[in-house]
């Protein structure tokens, strides 16, 4: 098989006309390049240069060995530059797993902050709950996992994977505007309640709060979408507690942060532990720069440094 470097060797020496100067130019010794050279005439069954007593001359079929690698080595090197943009992560593809919260506040500026570094890069975006991201994950299916868990509700994650904190939220009481509804969980035994879907660690969440307050939340409504939620507290048919990414200043809801123990949400990105993917660090980094900074219930990870 012929070697890309026999040839570009082939090409300096048919060009300078010289051992001597084929190897100043490609920085290899003389000897090296003689080498090469006998080593190319063997693999192809040619004679490339006629020994002279003061040089070389390139045969006719030499120069017809430089004109044919032309096309062969602008292919090679045009293979290097796609194999360095892949290394990279310019033109590589990531796959990430979301869940709708995030979906929503996160991931949108963390993918416009990533296309604008690697416009040429391929992002695929799948939604789902913790439960089926961490399977796809696990499964080669994505390649990063952005998920959640509540303080009263932790997680145990697989030790497969590496896990990236994003995000603190606080747990937010919404009730109705103007509304004579305390402000306490201890003083809201009566309160009809809106949360969601039962079986969710939201839900779980709730009874543990009110529990911990000594009553059973009254569940009136059920929605894992949050703004139906908010929509359904503004109308005065229930109070509810949702994560800060959850929560969107209304004039019709008054928000308030709950202060017990453990009342918070903690959103984090996982991966595979020794992913290679080039385009991993970059899509971390772009979503703990979406963290909102400035929210009054939202804040960035303390412990937002890679493992």
């Amino acid at each position: 098989m012929l070697k890309p470097q026999h040839l570009l060797t082939l090409r300096a020496v048919v060009r300078t006309g010289s051992f001597v100067l084929a190897a100043r130019d490609l920085g290899y010794t003389a000897s090296a390049i003689s080498q090469q050279i006998a080593g190319l005439e063997k693999d192809t069954g040619l004679v490339l240069f006629e020994r002279e007593a003061h040089g070389i001359r390139a045969t006719g079929a030499a120069h017809r060995l430089v004109d044919l690698s032309v096309p062969v080595l602008a292919a090679m090197d045009d293979l290097g530059h796609q194999v360095h943009e892949l290394a990279t992560g310019a033109t590589g593809r990531l796959r990430l797993g979301t869940f709708p919260t995030a979906g929503v506040r996160l991931v949108p500026a963390a993918l416009s902050a990533l296309t604008a570094t690697h416009p040429r890069a391929q992002i695929q975006l799948e939604e789902g709950e913790p439960e089926e991201l961490v399977a796809a994950l696990n499964d080669g299916d994505l390649d990063v996992a952005l998920v959640y868990e509540y303080g009263l509700s932790p997680r145990q994650w697989p030790d497969s994977l590496a896990v990236r904190p994003l995000v603190r939220e606080d747990l937010v009481l919404l009730r109705a505007h103007g509304s004579d509804l305390s402000t306490h969980l201890a003083g809201l035994s009566g309160a009809r309640w809106i949360t969601s879907r039962e079986g969710t660690a939201g839900a779980l969440s709730l009874t543990r709060l009110c529990a911990a307050a000594d009553f059973e939340p009254a569940v009136a409504f059920r929605s894992n979408n949050y703004d139906v939620v908010r929509e359904l507290v503004s109308t005065g048919l229930g109070v509810a507690v949702v994560p800060g990414l959850g929560h969107s200043p209304s004039e019709a809801v008054e928000a308030t942060r709950l202060a017990e123990h453990a009342a918070f949400r903690r959103v984090m990105a996982l991966h595979r532990r020794g992913s290679s993917n080039p385009l991993l660090g970059t899509m971390i980094g772009s979503l703990r720069g979406a963290v909102p900074a400035e929210e009054t219930f939202v804040h960035p990870a303390r412990n937002a440094q890679p493992e």
